[in-house]
């Protein structure tokens, strides 16, 4: 697994997304409609994104995790932080939808303002969640219940595939790199990334040009 797991990689990828939601909303430009439809579509994009990740840790990951001697009320208590941050981010995508349909200024700022709120309660989150866990799936890499784990959350059509390394890979540190990619053998990846990653690169990437 090296220096670091794919799951802190992805939760990079979501502080980077954070962090671009809420520079392009304060610069945006009151009217402008394609700029609207821009985030909109990076908002559906990460929306899907991290709803599919803490859904997928709840189901996959946490009992994988009880199985390497990780304890109940540990999950508990990550769990009810997912639900916290659920909650931010449906205030999120309500915001979103307006800012969608009016390309306001005023819209851009209440968008804006969720946004942060959601990247407070997400960080908090994602911090607790890597001091606690990164070190558990480190110290167990190759291990039979890691590994059953890898091809539960690899069961997913090639859209779906093509469009999450797209995603995670966008503006990823080598190391972060390393990690998404470092079970998928190059050729691979290439015909992933080159096909299936053409949803991200024309509706999502447009945003954080």
């Amino acid at each position: 697994m090296g220096e670091m797991s794919m799951n802190k990689a992805i939760h990079a990828a979501v502080r980077r997304d954070l962090g671009r939601f809420l520079d392009a909303l304060e610069r945006f430009p009151d009217g402008d409609r394609t700029r609207a439809a821009q985030l909109a579509a990076a908002w559906q994009n990460f929306d899907s994104q991290l709803t599919r990740h803490h859904e997928g840790e709840h189901e996959v990951a946490w009992p994988a995790l009880q199985k390497l001697g990780v304890s109940a009320d540990l999950l508990a208590q990550l769990d009810a932080e997912h639900d916290t941050m659920a909650n931010a981010l449906a205030a999120s995508r309500t915001a979103l939808g307006a800012l969608r349909n009016s390309a306001s200024a005023d819209d851009a700022a209440t968008a804006r303002a969720a946004i942060q709120e959601l990247q407070r309660v997400t960080v908090e989150h994602l911090d607790h969640e890597e001091a606690e866990i990164e070190p558990v799936y480190q110290a167990n890499v190759g291990t039979p219940e890691l590994k059953a784990m890898g091809r539960e959350f690899a069961k997913v059509g090639p859209v779906q595939g093509g469009t999450f390394f797209a995603w995670a890979l966008d503006g990823a540190t080598p190391a972060e790199s390393a990690a998404i990619t470092s079970t998928v053998p190059k050729p691979v990846l290439t015909v992933i990334l080159g096909i299936f990653g053409r949803p991200y690169r024309k509706s999502v990437a447009p945003a954080w040009r």
